[in-house]
């Protein structure tokens, strides 16, 4: 009968395939299974077989092919964020109205300013008389800036031996290492990208203690922040290095001041400076719990700035909280279904691609699981995570070399390539983050 198994032999083939296969029986030279695993359950004894008298030589445990992430390596942050070609390495800001200040607001007086200034006359905004002569209209412009990015370059590279990859290969071993090794690193190398993305502000800093984080992605907790938020974490001590030189102009604070090459946020509010909230302060008893009023506050300051939110990001626990406030009022969460995109977050018509999720306002809440809580230290156990309201046509990643895999080494026929016995493989991405507009970002953190 075709397929019959009369044999522990035949038995072995149908399980492995090692039908005709020398040299990978299972069966050893003294016809007792065993040499391959841990018996289960510590193997009882059984008289008579094997040579100590217990199971543990007949059987033991055979793993599986397919291995099994145990860890939560999901993209978020990274993926909501539009990404753009870089096509040059900086741009220029107007940073100031020709007349009527660099506020959300036009401003004007009652005292007899003229045109020109940050604060002129009512009257004196543009109003002629008919025929008026040019040698009575002042000369206005308004004010710009330059801003400049650096690539940045992630890296992650990873090996195999010679050894290795041909062990995978037999007894119960997963097969091809490098397809699982690589699809792995590929997870991997997307996360560390994400967790950049999402870095607290209070790693940057110093010069002696995280001196390489400007070899990262710029955090979105750095594009995203003021001069007045930067001055009263200093003035609680919350940054690494507990304080730099109690003055964050110090040379020492270049990483948290510095942004694009202006470094006007060490000295004062300026164009730099996006919408945070963060309550009163940041010391331990000036933590606020999260109200509707908040979130409300921050879309309207976005919107008079000029700005329009198109994605919130936040975390599991800051999204649970804002259901519990709306189901007080017998309210809930609207779902809305988006698609993430290299142009960034898109709402999209019927349920052919993308996914729903919880919306504010129809503005979609994405969960990110390594989002920071930025709060006074002593508080981290009760703090809620930050949220970031994102307007994605002024932030995007300038994207110089999307993500490549290398590989060389001996199953290319050049282990002098890589000088061992083996591959090794390596993840290449080059991109920055870029904001072309401060005010139409805001934050909300210190909250409960």
């Amino acid at each position: 009968m075709s397929g019959y198994i009369r044999t522990i032999k035949d038995l072995e083939a149908a399980t492995y395939g090692t039908a005709n296969i020398t040299g990978n029986n299972l069966l050893k030279s003294a016809g007792i299974v065993g040499g391959f695993g841990t018996p289960h359950d510590g193997g009882s004894a059984i008289t008579g077989f094997g040579g100590d008298g217990s199971a543990a030589a007949l059987y033991g445990v055979i793993y599986g092919q397919k291995v099994w992430s145990m860890l939560n390596q999901e993209v978020n942050a990274l993926s909501m964020i539009a990404k753009r070609p870089y096509t040059s390495s900086g741009w220029r800001v107007m940073t100031k109205r020709p007349s009527g200040g660099s506020g959300a607001l036009f401003s004007t007086s009652a005292s007899n300013n003229a045109l020109g200034g940050d604060s002129p006359a009512s009257d004196q905004i543009g109003g002629v008389i008919e025929n008026e002569t040019l040698d009575n209209m002042p000369a206005i412009t308004p004010s710009y800036d330059r801003l400049y990015m650096s690539p940045k370059t992630i890296a992650h590279k990873f090996e195999f031996t010679e050894l290795s990859m041909e062990m995978a290969k037999i007894d119960d071993g997963i097969g091809d290492i490098r397809a699982i090794v690589r699809e792995d690193m590929g997870k991997f190398h997307a996360e560390v990208q994400n967790k950049m993305l999402l870095m607290p502000l209070t790693h940057y800093g110093a010069t002696d203690t995280y001196d390489g984080m400007d070899k990262n992605y710029t955090s979105l907790a750095k594009i995203i922040s003021s001069n007045e938020e930067l001055v009263e974490l200093n003035t609680q001590s919350q940054f690494t290095k507990s304080t730099i030189a109690g003055d964050i102009t110090h040379a020492d604070a270049h990483q948290l001041t510095n942004l694009y090459g202006n470094t006007t946020r060490n000295s004062g509010a300026s164009f730099m400076d996006a919408i945070v909230k963060f309550g009163d302060g940041y010391q331990a008893t000036e933590q606020r719990p999260l109200t509707l009023s908040i979130l409300n506050g921050l879309i309207q300051d976005i919107r008079l700035a000029g700005g329009g939110t198109k994605v919130i990001l936040t975390g599991y626990d800051t999204i649970q909280a804002i259901a519990d406030l709306l189901q007080s009022q017998e309210r809930f969460l609207e779902r809305k279904e988006i698609l993430p995109s290299h142009n960034g977050v898109k709402g999209v018509k019927g349920r052919e691609v993308g996914f729903r999720v919880a919306s504010y306002f129809d503005l979609p809440l994405i969960p990110c699981k390594d989002m920071t809580k930025t709060c006074h230290s002593t508080k981290a156990g009760v703090a809620l995570s930050d949220l970031y309201f994102l307007d994605t046509d002024h932030l995007w990643l300038s994207v110089m070399k999307p993500t490549q895999y290398f590989e060389d080494g001996i199953t290319s026929g050049n282990p002098f390539g890589v000088g061992k016995l083996g591959n090794q493989g390596l993840y290449r991405t080059i991109a920055e983050m870029g904001c072309s507009f401060f005010k139409s970002q805001g934050k909300i953190t210190n909250i409960a």
